[in-house]
């Protein structure tokens, strides 16, 4: 897009302050670009806040999203060095954890699923290692006494999302970046098919390039043609956090049940997580997401019936029609997009990051985001503008 020799003078906006554009932004600080970043509420407290920090690029791999799980693998691998260079930047832990993950089966059904997993996985190159109940509960002793079988994924990690947060905006203020928080961005102007900046509620900004990173609310910003708007929706999802003990943990990996998944944090806190609901942007705890949460915790982990409730919250994932992210440029010039992550927003941030960053300042597409564009909504987001016209 930009030659090197012009980045310092590159002026960007980037629309959303949650780990993708603070990321996005702490890489194009670091490059010398003028980078602003315009957040609707306190940046970081969206679904970047709300998430379990889960790096599962393993665990999570499905059927039909190969594509995806190569990006995901790409950015899980980057991981390391990200969150050694974040620390260091920003004088912060993250606290990246490396314990692996457990995936488990609690009766005959379950265990048929998860050997249909496993196997779907383990052809796809991911290592796996399978484990008996027995096996699994010498990892995890307060697992369910008649546990029927268990997957272990030492490559799937986790990170404390809510440092990760306090982190990025750190490093990107100390590289120069400019945050600007509580503030609604009304429209992103664009003149003869090329982004000249955007609107907010009382002034407009200037900008070269605008990176909109504003997570499930990126479609709901005016100024963009119907084929540009892009298609992410809001997916509501009700978590919660138990208190154990942190010098006697009753969980040290992160484990998925058939229903929940369990996040253990070193200052003792247990995510349980998480309801996935087509409700808008409707932020209600409901007496119904909540049990499904404690019944799916209590009956891989019985012993949570007796530790203390510290938090619930609801937040919501940025999904597209297919689930995967929208990386890169699109029909306007200048416009980047780095949104719609869905629940891999954490997991993809080191790739983002990175690809979006090297975009902007050397006008390449990364191998890797290539199936990821835009574009590859174009003729239904063209039946759906027919229809409305």
């Amino acid at each position: 897009m930009h030659g090197q020799t012009s980045r310092s003078k590159l002026k960007i906006a980037v629309i959303g302050g949650g780990v993708i554009g603070l990321s996005v932004g702490w890489r194009l600080a670091q490059a010398g670009c003028a980078v602003e970043i315009f957040e609707r509420g306190e940046a970081g407290k969206g679904a970047s806040w709300a998430a379990a920090g889960m790096l599962a690029a393993g665990v999570e791999t499905e059927p039909g999203e190969l594509a995806l799980h190569g990006l995901c693998r790409a950015s899980q691998e980057a991981w390391p060095r990200f969150a050694a260079e974040l620390e260091a930047a920003s004088g912060q832990s993250v606290e990246l954890r490396r314990e692996g993950t457990l995936m488990v089966a609690l009766n005959r059904d379950d265990t048929a699923q998860l050997r249909y997993t496993y196997d779907f996985q383990r052809a796809h190159g991911i290592a796996l290692e399978w484990l008996n109940g027995a096996q699994a509960r010498q990892k995890e002793p307060y697992l369910h006494p008649n546990l029927a079988a268990a997957v272990y994924c030492a490559g799937d990690h986790q990170v404390e999302n809510r440092k990760l947060v306090r982190a990025l905006r750190a490093a990107f203020v100390a590289a120069g970046g400019k945050l600007h928080e509580h503030t609604d961005v009304t429209a992103i102007e664009s003149t003869a098919g090329r982004v000249t900046g955007i609107a907010l509620k009382n002034r407009r900004v200037d900008a070269d390039v605008v990176v909109l990173a504003a997570g499930a609310w990126s479609g709901e910003i005016a100024g963009l043609p119907p084929t540009a708007k892009p298609p992410v929706r809001p997916i509501k999802g009700q978590m919660l956090a138990l208190r154990m003990d942190p010098a006697a943990p009753l969980l040290r990996h992160v484990v998925w049940t058939p229903r929940v998944y369990l996040v253990p944090r070193a200052d003792g806190r247990l995510l349980v997580g998480a309801t996935s609901e087509e409700r808008g942007f409707n932020n209600d705890l409901t007496a119904g997401g909540v049990y499904s949460l404690l019944e799916g915790a209590w009956r891989a982990l019985p012993s949570v019936e007796e530790l203390p409730i510290d938090e619930m919250w609801v937040g919501f994932r940025p999904g597209s029609r297919d689930d995967a992210p929208l990386l890169g440029p699109g029909e306007i010039e200048g416009l980047v997009y780095a949104t719609g992550h869905h629940r891999n927003g954490i997991l993809l941030t080191p790739v983002t990051a990175d690809c979006i960053a090297r975009y902007i300042l050397e006008g390449e597409v990364a191998e890797v985001i290539r199936p990821f564009a835009i574009s590859r909504f174009a003729g239904s987001q063209q039946a759906t503008a027919k229809e409305k016209a």
